[in-house]
């Protein structure tokens, strides 16, 4: 018998594809190769009301708001999770998230365990959730300071927030520990292809299941 003789099974709902970690744990850099490399996953841009760092684009990496346009938003019921982070605000607007889901595609976000949280309450169904650790804090604060982005007074803020934001390791679906980026890159695609071959997520299953129960007959 031939592979044509079988339905094709390419209906399948897309995922919410969430990596979180401390800030300078590695999921933007995570984030960027996983998009680059596997087709079908697409970037969920978040609204935020702080001012765009060097090199951002507008409507790419954020889209940058003020806070009455933000509140609004919350207000209307636009956003799947909004948060709170260093006296910024940021939020994911709704439509553009469902409609990729509706066609297949998955959404990879970058937030915080806030925003997790908030999506787990709403759109369990549709939500892997992976929490990047690093090696050691020692490391952590070495890749901040390494990127020369931030004040001393920022980095010391994002040190002090890190253990509490390890601590919410146990909400997440799986834990990678960052050590080596090539490793942590493997691990994280190996649980996405996993998860898109989930029962529930391929939609048209019961009916090649019921082609082959026909033809058994």
């Amino acid at each position: 018998m031939t592979s044509k003789s079988y339905p094709p099974m390419t209906k399948r709902r897309g995922l919410m594809f969430v990596l979180s970690s401390p800030s300078g744990a590695g999921k933007t850099t995570l984030s960027r190769r996983l998009l680059a490399e596997e087709e079908g996953v697409a970037m969920s841009v978040s609204v935020t009301t702080r001012a765009p760092r060097p090199g951002e684009v507008d409507g790419k990496d954020y889209y940058f708001i003020d806070s009455a346009k933000y509140d609004q938003m919350v207000s209307a019921n636009e956003l799947l999770e909004h948060a709170v982070v260093f006296d910024n605000k940021y939020g994911t607007p709704k439509k553009q998230v469902m409609d990729s889901l509706a066609s297949g595609r998955d959404v990879l976000f970058d937030i915080d365990w806030q925003g997790t949280r908030q999506l787990a309450q709403t759109c369990r169904a549709d939500l892997v959730s992976v929490f990047i650790l690093p090696p050691t804090l020692d490391e952590l604060e070495r890749r901040l300071r390494s990127r020369a982005q931030d004040s001393e007074e920022v980095v010391q803020k994002r040190m002090a927030r890190a253990v509490d934001e390890i601590s919410h390791w146990e909400e997440y679906d799986y834990v990678v520990v960052n050590e080596d980026l090539d490793k942590a890159m493997q691990h994280i695609r190996r649980i996405l292809y996993a998860e898109r071959f989930k029962r529930w997520r391929q939609l048209d299953i019961g009916g090649f299941v019921d082609t082959l129960c026909n033809r058994a007959g």
